[in-house]
């Protein structure tokens, strides 16, 4: 089956599962978007506790869909993986420690002999929530703006220097990826800083509807409808300031026939009006987010969460498309223009990508278990009354 493919199809291929998982990933994170909420929406410690609950039961999701992305992206572009988490580390480290905080104060919140107290664990939570959407969506920006990197696959060959130096790809600054949040030489920071605040707003909406969804208490749902009026107007903001900004800045282009790297003005918008897919999915996506949001504030309607999360999905997916397809370098160095990584001198061998393509042939059958179990889980709505005999978080 998957050996009739060529290989550069079989690494079209596996960047359409990293995009598809992406888009899922940030359509989970509405479940940070909501633990920056629980203050923000409840009077009381029950009506507390009864949104820490809604959320407790779906952080699962979203850790392990974090940890597919990563092992995908091992899995299917090694160099990028070793170049991205190996190099940009601190911002990785943080990421990662912002969800073991999560897992461990939801466990611990309501714990018997918990010394620390609720509210100690519901500040990690807020931590998570604030920090996870924002990182992310700053490392997901420097697929386009760049990172201060060099590759030098030579260098493990090299019998000159010691295996502890063997290292083919290096981090140009001591910042270790936080140099992403500021670059006193160009305005690329305040690009990945607004992808990073859109995506934090935009986890808030999701979680703001499916609240509305899940929840039944009306001074809860009153509160929702106002703060989904707010979180509206900021994600909008920056995800237009995002948007508007890329389509006009250059971006990093592959010389078909050199496999030389330069810099090509408009890129991006030249890559959505080349790539049919990615201007239906871009334009499909922020459609069915738009439509989710006036469904959830003049209709008030449940069902206005599954257009959100399916428009974000789509959204990013059209994002990831953009960055890699059209003779396009998905991780760029400006440091060593160079060194930027494309799809295809990034990947595993093609042995590698056959083998682990079979491997995702279980995704509809994981995806038919995770749907199955997310309907027993939301199938009714939830009441302080109801919480009364459930374990609570």
């Amino acid at each position: 089956m998957f050996e009739t493919l060529s290989y550069e199809n079989l690494q079209i291929y596996w960047w359409v599962i990293i995009s598809l998982l992406g888009g899922l990933l940030v359509f989970l994170l509405f479940v940070q978007g909501g633990q920056t909420l629980f203050n923000k929406l409840t009077d009381t410690e029950d009506e507390k506790t009864l949104l820490v609950n809604v959320m407790g039961h779906k952080w699962e999701f979203t850790f392990t869909t974090l940890v597919l992305f990563g092992g995908a992206a091992f899995a299917s572009f090694p160099l990028f993986y070793a170049t991205s988490f190996g190099g940009a580390y601190w911002v990785w480290y943080i990421i990662l420690f912002a969800f073991i905080i999560q897992a461990v104060s939801y466990e611990y919140r309501k714990k018997k002999g918990n010394l620390y107290g609720s509210k100690t664990w519901e500040a990690f939570l807020y931590i998570n929530g604030v920090l996870a959407p924002i990182l992310l969506g700053i490392a997901v920006s420097t697929f386009f703006t760049g990172s201060p990197f060099s590759v030098d696959k030579d260098r493990i060959i090299d019998l000159t220097v010691s295996n502890y130096d063997a290292i083919i790809s290096q981090w140009a600054t001591p910042w270790y990826g936080l140099d992403a949040l500021w670059d006193g030489n160009n305005l690329a920071f305040l690009q990945n800083i607004a992808l990073g605040l859109a995506l934090f707003f935009l986890a808030r909406l999701n979680a703001l509807l499916y609240f509305r969804k899940m929840i039944n208490n009306q001074n809860i749902l009153k509160k929702i409808k106002v703060s989904l009026k707010e979180n509206t107007i900021l994600f909008l903001i920056f995800f237009l300031f995002w948007t508007i900004r890329l389509l006009f800045i250059s971006g990093y282009a592959i010389n078909p026939d050199t496999l030389e790297i330069v810099l090509e003005p408009y890129k991006y918008l030249h890559n959505l009006l080349a790539n049919p897919a990615s201007l239906i999915l871009l334009l499909a996506g922020v459609v069915s987010v738009l439509w989710g949001i006036y469904l959830g504030i003049f209709k008030e309607e449940n069902k206005a969460f599954w257009f959100s999360g399916i428009g974000t999905v789509l959204t990013v997916m059209a994002v990831f498309f953009l960055t890699a397809f059209n003779n396009t370098a998905f991780y760029p160095s400006n440091f060593d223009i160079q060194s930027s990584l494309t799809i295809a001198n990034s990947s595993s061998s093609e042995y590698t990508l056959i083998t682990m393509a079979y491997v995702t042939l279980m995704i509809p059958f994981v995806l038919a278990y995770i749907i199955w179990a997310w309907r027993v889980m939301d199938k009714k709505q939830m009441t302080i009354k109801e919480l009364e005999n459930e374990h609570k978080y």
